[in-house]
């Protein structure tokens, strides 16, 4: 009978889950987060409290201030007279006050040297004096050729250049100690074969060599020519063996060589010793030509020149010559003269 007691319209009897404590106060505070966020008003004009406002600093106008602007990198900038006047920084010595200003005045003087230097290039060799070789005012002979690696030679080849020039002035040296040895041979064993042919080859050698191959190599490297490199190889080969035979000293050769002065030695000791001292700078002569020529041919390489180049250069120039022109015009002409006579002839 129990069961007909009960009320059918009440809740059934099932476990409620959201009885439990813990899921109730779960939702608890999720009521209260929720209520705080609809409480929440955006459009409201005053602050939460628990949020600390900072305190605002008194605003004033803003103040520029001068500053000097840093100095560009590569330029120097004088200073001022109140600068110059407070004399060297502290951490400055004199001395080094001294040395700064030194090194500025010479690198003034430096470029006022460039700028010369600059125009005399931009006026071109035509403005340009003869300068060698240099001799006095006085003298009825002028010189012949304008000449300076500071000026005419790249600054990387300037080195090379002024060794050649050296090894020239050397042999001019080595040839006129020559003299000097075939007279002391005169002197010693009265032979005049060695005195005579002496001072032709320093006549004849000393200009021949400036002309026939320093002033080729001279050319090559101011205007990167390889026709004259060329040439400048084909004639220094011609003097590496004038000079190897020099130093050999054949018998009746005119130089003072190993085997005259051995044979000097014979004679007299002093003579001997100021041609083998002749001897000596022969030999030296020649190890500076080999050097030399194997540098300049280095470089000759790696420029990039060529026998081809050498060539187109060489039919460049020999048609620019202003007598092979007139030749050419005059061979033509009397061409085409002798077509048009051949013509009323028939």
């Amino acid at each position: 009978m129990s069961k007909f007691e009960d009320n059918p319209f009440s809740d059934p009897a099932i476990d409620n889950p959201f009885a439990d404590p813990s899921v109730q106060q779960v939702a608890k505070s999720t009521n209260n987060a929720t209520r705080g966020l609809d409480d929440y008003n955006p459009f409201d004009g005053q602050q939460n409290a628990n949020q600390a406002t900072p305190p605002q600093q008194p605003t004033q106008p803003a103040i520029m201030q001068a500053v000097s602007p840093p100095p560009t990198g590569g330029q120097y900038t004088r200073p001022s007279q109140q600068q110059q006047s407070q004399g060297p920084p502290q951490n400055f010595t004199t001395a080094d006050f001294q040395e700064l200003k030194r090194r500025q005045e010479e690198l003034e003087r430096k470029a006022e040297e460039l700028a010369r230097r600059e125009a005399e290039l931009r006026a071109g060799s035509a403005g340009r004096r003869n300068n060698w070789p240099p001799l006095p005012a006085f003298c009825p002979i002028q010189p012949c050729f304008y000449q300076d690696i500071n000026v005419d030679i790249p600054l990387e080849f300037q080195r090379i250049v002024r060794h050649l020039y050296h090894l020239w002035m050397f042999h001019s040296l080595v040839l006129s100690l020559n003299i000097v040895g075939g007279l002391a041979l005169l002197f010693t064993t009265g032979s005049f074969t060695v005195f005579g042919l002496s001072i032709l080859y320093f006549v004849l050698l000393t200009p021949f060599s400036f002309i026939c191959w320093y002033r080729p190599i001279y050319k090559a490297f101011r205007s990167d020519s390889s026709f004259n490199f060329m040439v400048f190889f084909f004639i220094f080969l011609f003097q590496m063996i004038i000079t190897l035979v020099q130093s050999i000293g054949f018998s009746g050769g005119g130089s003072c060589g190993l085997i005259t002065s051995i044979e000097a030695f014979r004679f007299n000791v002093g003579a001997g010793i100021v041609t083998m001292l002749v001897t000596i700078g022969f030999i030296t002569t020649l190890v500076a030509d080999v050097m030399l020529m194997t540098k300049v041919h280095r470089i000759y390489r790696s420029t990039g020149a060529s026998i081809a180049k050498a060539q187109e250069e060489f039919t460049t120039e020999f048609m620019r010559n202003q007598h092979v022109q007139t030749a050419a015009s005059s061979a033509a002409a009397a061409a085409v003269n002798a077509q048009i006579a051949n013509a009323n002839r028939y």
